[in-house]
Formats: structure tokens, C-alpha cells, sequence
């Protein structure tokens, strides 16, 4: 069925709902097809509120009555939910419905996955399971009884009583709908326990499906890690006497906060040496940690309404952060950070669907759960720490978990809590959260009489509906090195809040080389006309992790876009550059993984377009690959030996130490495979214990092109395992020829083993087909026929996934005529498509309006 016309809804339309929730039953009837839900409601007027509209949400339900103080009423259903006209005093609502669980292939609300009951009710599915004011700032305690023959019932808050074919659960915490959850099915745990540092015991349980439950060790031991983090580095306790993790195999995200019963995918929990890459595992290990720090970041401070998503998932995934670099080392994690912000928010801030990280309007706010909303509302979170600093920042959190404990809170109440706590002036900082772009930053210098003067000049580019910015206030992280490499000023942090101002450093013997943006202190574009001698100079001598790996990738792209644009030969000092460095044993080895790694071709395509220079994939590809072998023929030596030494012999661990050494061996044979054939490849194949190992040699394997029989042995070895299978479909279109990428993308959505309506599946090979720049923007146009096809084919199953991918498109207008008219016409057959969703109509539109 089409969704109904989309609606735009603005910020500063907000007004609060008319009427609060002091108390909500449910009790649920589970059936596949027929499940009832009954409810009971407490609710009040708002004396916050003018209005006395009693409106209830609701989507795909069927009332079988209603009730208001106990008597029958025939409520008006309307578009989007119900009206019902209520007294203006004290009342309660009861309601019954029946719900398809096993209808709903959109995953959103109460689904079933593979016989298990699920619920995901962020951002608005709770509609989709009973009447109610669906919104983010309607707080209110849940009991919950569920009713089935299924075994494990599961719910929020702490368990009450059970018996045959039931269960009782009570969260004292008020919540928003969104936070409601229900698992039912014939599930196993890891059980575990937490002492909080007050003494409090809680219990903790890992549910699986049986057969997987000796995969959630570390999934378990990275919950206990990230608890007592939290109370060690922001002082915040758990505060119920449970807390329960379900896998859950189909599932839109990579897991959702629900209070005390948190749901992950299952390629979020589950993992073993033999199944599970070093990523997975840090992946996990990351997720975790986000998950259970939403309970006071998301769950016990809200936000007032879904414009300020950014508050809650912003601060959370800043925390993630934090720990992340705490376990794992702040260097590699900060260089890991920014290649993501770069690979996706920097590619969203410069095309159609840019906007704010908290933006003024929307039509489908599945469509904003962003890399906008998440990274860069982190990296916003990060700046203001770095504004006020280490002490001032946990004074200002302390004062905010004080202030809101219990609240929806908004942007506005997070920046008083930091001008409350610093007595700073925030007001120019909340433009960070209004403007809709990334900052370009240039600079220039110059050096007299030993006073050094850098001047800095910012400009945002115009975005969809700003055409003008005004500054930022940006905090530049600023090093000074001698000419000899030491260095002579220490990171100093420049505060600019103009559109171009100065910066002198005086006593100076000699003209420094500066150093900036060390730790990657605001996510902006830093342009800088320094030469290829002064990069390797940073590369070679800086102290700043971050930008002595900065300096490394920056001098690969302009000898990569010399060699693009200007027909230029490989830059010897970059690969001498790279050998000191490869050379030196005191470097971690994942540090010397990542400047060993060229900029990706999509990040290549981005640098072009915005010196003007219109990106050819094709060519794009092949100087890169050019450059790779020009690196491997001149370190050939070094990298031998750097494969031979990173062995980690022994049981496999994914202890930060081997994963750096692993990472630096893999790194090194991806370059030796260039001229050996593969003959490393296919022994570390055949003698690999381990995912990491065997996934690594299997692709290069395939990019070697003598990778058939082993993808074939690979899949008869795994195809009973659903994760690792998904890394096979996902691994032949990566590896595959540009020219080929289509047609095998093609065959796999055939394959038996190919399922619509599982996201992680689908994720796979769309999301492959996606991010093979040369392959998908291949000039024959099938990898753009391909994805609109699969997105045609989704959208009516899963349109919050559908909607997600096509975000493939998003830089539609970076390239040539060609191209441009190809995309735009997949676009166009898109939004004709019948029964296009709301997610996608929206996506779709935007797109086009570039």
C-alpha cells in the first residue's frame, strides 16, 4: 500500500503533547498473525500544554474497542492514529488491537524473525503496535505481561513474576515509546554479573538462538569492560537489576538502546576466532559500549523530539570514542575516526541530501539517522572539550546528568549546561549545529624577525537551502617543529571565530614547520600549499599521530592526482617516505598499516571535483593501482620481511597487539600479492586458523584472479553459518574486476542463498556493488541499473533499509555528462515506481533536486 502523501514537519512547529502519561499497562497475546495487544493508560492534562486534542498514533492496526474510564467509546480514526474527545481531568484509556507480526517484513514494531518475536520501535514503530502518543517527549513506567508458549519472554525493566506461558516485567524508569522493547522465542544465554561500585549486583544475559551461544564471550566481556568504564570515566551506574543483550538475525541497524533489554544484530554479538574478522570484533567490541551507554545518554536524558537526535546519539558515539581509543590506542582509533567521517559525512556535507546535525525539517526521520547526526555530532562533542577542556568538560557533564536525569532534553539545554559550567559564550558554537557543510579552512604564513603568523581563512560552502553561511568557531590544534624536526612549541590550540584572522608565535629562531589541525581538532577541509618536501618532513618528524599519518596521505593524494591529472611519474620520496616509516620498529604496527594504505578511489573522485577536475573511475583506479605496484617494487625487501615478522604465532586473540601486527601483515601482502601471483596468498589460505587470516588471503586471491576454487571451498566450508556467509557474497563483488563487478552482483541476488528480506544479506552485495567505485560508476551504466533494480524490489519489503542504500547515488553530480544522465534516469525510474515509500520518496527527491 502507498504511504500516505509526504508530509513536511519543521522544528519550529514543537509543541508539546497535550496531555502526559503517568502509567502504561500492556499485555501482550502473541500470535503470528493475530497477535492482540491491550492496553491501559494512564494519562493527565499537560498543564504545560494550551491544546486538548486526544490524538493517538497508530499505523496497520485493528482496533477491536476502546474503552475510556471503563466504559465503551468509538473513537474517530483519522490519518495516522485516532481522536477520541476525553474529559479535562484525570482519565485512563484502554485499548485492544490486533497486529501481523509475521506480515511485517519492514521490521519496524513488533516482527518475527526466523520464529522469534522482535520488536525495533526507533524512530516510530511503537505506532505500529498499539494506539499511543509516539514521540519522543512522553515519558512514562512500563509494566508489561506477555503471554505465549514460547519460552524466554523478555522485556524492559527488572523481571516480576512468571509462569506457564507468561511473563511479567516492571521499568520503574519513565521512557518514550521508543525505547520500548519485547523478545519472545526459543532463545539460550551467556549468563553473567556486574558489581556497580556501589555494591549493586545486576545480572546480565546474552540471549542467542541455540547453537550460538559459544560465540558470546566477548561480546560479554566487552559489557562488563564498558560498565565499569562508565562509572571509572563519567561516574554514571547502571540502575536496574537486569540487563539483557538478544541477537537477533534480521534486523534494519546495528542494534537499538532499549532500556535494560538491548537488541543487536547479530553480527553485532556474536563472534569466534574461526568466524570472525579482527574488525568484528572491534566492531562488537564498539557497539557494546554504545549501546549500554545510551542508558544515561539516550534512555535516562532523551531528547524532546527527533531534531535533537543528534544530542543523544552525537554524545553517545563521542563516548563510544573515547572508550574505543582508551582500549585500543587514541593515535590509530583518531585516524580510523576521521577516515570514516571523510569516506561518509565529508561525501554527504558536499552533495544533495547535506544537512544539518540538527536539522530545521523533515518528511522521514528514518532517513536522518545519518552520518551528519552521528559523527559529526560527535566530532561537535569533541571540539567543545576541546574549547574548554578535560575538567571543565566532565564538570559541564556531571551539571548536565544532574540538570536532566529524567528529562527530553534539547540542544539549547545541553550548551547552557556548558555557559552554566565555564561561563563561556556558546552562541557562536551553535551555528556547528545549524549550518549544513563542512568548513573549508586555507591558510597561509609567513616567518620575519622571529615572529611567526599563520592566517587562517574559513569558508562554507552553500548547501541545500543555505546559500550563506556565517563563521564557526573552529579550534585549531597547532605544533611547531625546528628545521631539524624537534619540537619547539608544543600543541597550542588557536580559537578562530572569524572568517580570517591571524595567529603569530614569536622568539623563533628559524622559520618552523607548522603542524595544524593535530588530532583532527575540528572536522573541516584543511587546505595548505606546502610542498612534497615539507609533507614528508611531517611524515618523517612529527609528533602528532594523527597528522604525521595526515601528512602521509596527503602527500599520496597530490602524487596520485599528479599522476591523474598531469600524467606524472610515482614520487620516489613518497615511497622512501613510507619505507622509514614501515622501517621503524617503535611505531605500532597499525599506525604503520594505515600510512602504508593509499586514499581510496572515492575519496581521489572527491579531491578532483574540488580542484575542478572532472573524476574518471577508470583512470582513477589504474594510477592507483600504478602507484601500489610502484610502492611494492620499490619496498619489495621491506615488505618480505614485514610479512615474516607480523606472524602471530600461537592461539589466535583479538588483543589490540597481535590485531596491529595482523593489520601490518595484511597490509604488506596486499602489495605482495601484486607481483607474486598470489603464492602467499594461497598458502596463508590453506594454513589459516583463523577469519582474519583467511578472509585476508581470500581476497587476495580474487584480486589476483585466481580466486574460483577457493571461493568455491570457502563457501562449502561456511555456508552453514549465516555471518560468514555474508561476507562471501560481499567479498566477490569487492575483489571482482570493475567490468565484472555488475554481472556478478547479479548472479548472487540469485544465488539460493540470497534472501530479500534479510538486511544484513541484502547489505552484502548492494552494499559491495556500492562502494566499488570503478565497478559501480563503470561507464556502461549496469552497476547503476543494478542497485535501482534491487531498490525498485525492497522498497515495498524493508523501505527504511531501501532508503539507506540509495544513498549509493548521493554524489551523482561529481561526475561526467554521461554518467550524470545515467544515475538521473535510474532515479527518475525509481520515484515512478509504483508504491514508492515515504523513506524513498524523500531520498529520491533529493537527490534529483541537484
Amino acid at each position: 500500500m502507498k504511504d500516505a502523501a509526504p508530509q513536511t514537519i519543521y522544528l519550529a512547529d514543537y509543541a508539546p503533547f497535550d496531555f502526559l502519561v503517568d502509567k502504561v499497562d500492556l499485555t501482550f497475546r502473541l500470535e503470528p498473525r493475530a497477535t492482540r495487544v491491550i492496553s491501559r493508560i494512564s494519562f493527565r492534562p499537560n498543564p504545560a500544554s494550551s491544546g486538548t486534542r486526544f490524538f493517538l498514533h497508530g499505523e496497520n492496526l485493528r482496533l477491536i474497542h476502546a474503552r475510556l474510564d471503563g466504559v465503551d467509546v468509538q473513537p474517530r480514526i483519522v490519518e495516522g492514529g485516532l481522536e477520541c474527545d476525553v474529559p479535562d481531568t484525570p482519565f485512563v484509556w484502554e485499548a485492544e488491537v490486533e497486529i501481523n507480526p509475521e506480515s511485517n517484513t519492514a521490521l519496524e514494531g513488533l516482527y518475527m524473525s526466523n520464529g522469534m518475536y522482535c520488536t525495533q520501535c526507533e524512530a516510530e514503530g511503537f505506532r505500529k503496535i498499539t494506539y499511543y502518543p509516539d514521540r519522543p517527549d512522553v515519558l512514562a513506567p512500563f509494566d508489561v505481561r506477555i503471554e505465549s508458549d514460547l519460552p524466554v519472554l523478555l522485556s524492559n525493566g527488572n523481571k516480576g513474576a512468571a509462569g506457564d506461558g507468561f511473563a511479567e516485567w516492571s521499568d520503574p524508569w519513565p521512557k518514550p515509546a521508543y525505547l520500548f522493547a519485547l523478545v519472545a522465542g526459543d532463545l539460550v544465554n551467556l549468563p553473567g554479573s556486574f558489581t556497580t561500585r556501589s555494591g549493586k549486583p545486576v545480572d546480565l544475559n546474552i540471549w542467542v538462538r541455540p547453537g550460538d551461544e559459544d560465540k558470546c564471550a566477548f561480546a560479554m566481556e566487552a559489557l562488563k569492560t564498558a560498565m565499569s568504564w562508565d562509572e571509572q570515566v563519567y561516574g554514571r551506574e547502571y540502575d536496574l537489576d537486569i540487563f539483557n543483550i538478544v541477537a537477533v538475525d534480521d534486523f534494519n541497524m546495528g542494534a537499538m538502546e532499549n532500556k535494560g533489554l538491548n537488541i543487536f544484530n547479530s553480527s553485532c554479538v556474536l563472534a569466534s576466532p574461526q568466524t570472525s574478522t579482527d574488525a568484528n570484533y572491534e566492531r562488537i567490541e564498539s557497539i557494546i559500549a554504545h549501546e549500554y551507554f545510551h542508558n544515561w545518554t539516550g534512555n535516562r536524558i532523551t531528547c524532546r523530539d527527533w531534531f535533537q537526535l543528534c544530542l543523544k546519539e552525537g554524545l553517545t558515539v563521542y563516548r563510544d570514542q573515547m572508550f574505543s581509543a582508551d582500549l585500543r590506542g587514541h593515535g590509530v582509533k583518531r585516524i580510523e575516526e576521521v577516515g570514516a567521517l571523510r569516506a561518509r559525512q565529508f561525501r554527504e556535507d558536499s552533495g544533495p541530501l547535506a544537512h544539518p546535525v540538527r536539522p530545521d525539517s523533515f518528511v522521514e526521520i528514518n532517513n536522518f539517522y545519518t552520518a551528519t547526526v552521528y559523527e559529526k555530532g560527535a566530532e561537535l562533542i569533541g571540539m567543545l572539550r576541546t574549547l574548554v577542556g578535560d575538567k571543565a568538560y566532565y564538570k559541564a557533564l556531571d551539571l548536565y546528568f544532574d540538570r536532566h536525569d529524567g528529562d527530553a532534553a534539547t540542544i539549547e539545554g545541553w550548551l547552557k549546561v556548558f555557559q552554566d559550567a565555564t561561563g563561556r559564550d556558546l552562541t557562536q558554537f551553535k551555528r556547528w549545529y545549524a549550518q549544513a557543510g563542512t568548513p573549508r579552512l586555507s591558510v597561509s604564513e609567513t616567518f620575519a624577525d622571529g615572529t611567526y603568523t599563520l592566517t587562517f581563512r574559513q569558508d562554507i560552502p552553500a548547501t541545500p537551502g543555505q546559500a550563506h553561511k556565517k563563521p564557526m568557531v573552529i579550534p585549531i590544534a597547532v605544533g611547531l617543529l625546528s628545521p631539524n624536526g624537534d619540537e619547539i612549541v608544543p600543541t597550542t590550540v588557536l580559537e578562530m571565530t572569524e572568517a580570517e584572522q591571524s595567529f603569530t608565535f614569536d622568539g623563533l629562531g628559524a622559520k618552523p614547520v607548522a603542524s595544524i589541525l593535530r588530532g583532527f581538532s575540528a572536522p573541516v577541509i584543511l587546505t595548505r600549499d606546502a610542498s612534497r618536501a615539507e609533507r614528508a618532513f611531517l611524515l618523517a618528524h612529527d609528533t602528532d599521530e594523527f597528522n604525521r599519518w595526515e601528512a602521509g596521505r596527503t602527500l599520496s593524494k597530490d602524487v596520485l592526482i599528479g599522476m591523474i591529472a598531469k600524467g606524472e611519474d610515482p614520487d620516489r620520496g613518497l615511497i622512501d617516505g613510507i619505507g622509514a616509516v614501515l622501517s621503524d620498529g617503535a611505531l605500532d604496527p597499525s599506525f604503520r598499516a594505515k600510512v602504508l594504505a593509499l586514499p581510496s578511489e572515492d575519496d581521489l573522485a572527491q579531491s578532483l571535483h574540488d580542484a575542478g577536475v572532472v573524476p574518471d573511475p577508470a583512470a582513477i583506479r589504474d594510477h592507483r593501482e600504478a602507484l601500489r605496484d610502484s610502492i611494492r617494487m620499490g619496498l619489495s625487501r621491506v615488505l618480505e620481511e614485514l610479512y615474516d615478522e607480523m606472524e602471530t604465532p600461537g592461539a589466535y586473540t583479538p588483543s589490540p597487539k597481535d590485531v596491529a601486527k595482523r593489520n601490518l601483515r595484511h597490509a604488506a601482502l596486499s602489495l605482495l600479492t601484486l607481483g607474486d601471483g598470489g603464492k602467499r596468498a594461497a598458502a596463508l589460505f590453506g594454513q589459516a586458523d583463523n577469519m582474519t587470516d583467511e578472509l585476508s588471503a581470500l581476497m587476495q586471491l580474487i584480486h589476483a584472479g585466481c580466486g574460483t576454487e577457493p571461493v568455491h571451498a570457502f563457501y562449502e566450508k561456511w555456508k552453514h553459518d549465516r555471518l560468514v556467509i555474508d561476507k562471501w557474497f560481499a567479498i566477490q563483488i569487492s575483489c571482482a574486476a570493475p567490468d565484472a563487478v555488475a554481472d556478478i552482483a547479479r548472479e548472487l541476488t540469485e544465488h539460493p542463498d540470497f534472501d530479500w528480506k534479510n538486511p544484513n544479506r541484502f547489505r552484502a552485495v548492494a552494499g559491495a556493488l556500492a562502494a566499488h567505485h570503478a565497478g559501480f560508476h563503470n561507464i556502461s551504466g549496469a552497476g547503476y541499473r543494478l542497485l535501482a533494480d534491487m531498490l525498485i524490489q525492497l522498497d515495498p519489503m524493508n523501505p527504511q533499509t531501501a532508503a539507506r542504500m540509495s544513498t549509493a547515488f548521493e554524489t551523482w553530480p561529481r561526475y561526467d555528462a554521461d554518467r550524470q544522465a545515467m544515475i538521473k534516469t535510474e532515479l527518475e525510474r525509481i520515484a515512478a515506481s509504483s508504491g514508492l515509500s515515504r523513506d524513498m520518496s524523500e531520498m529520491v527527491g533529493r537527490m534529483l533536486s541537484a
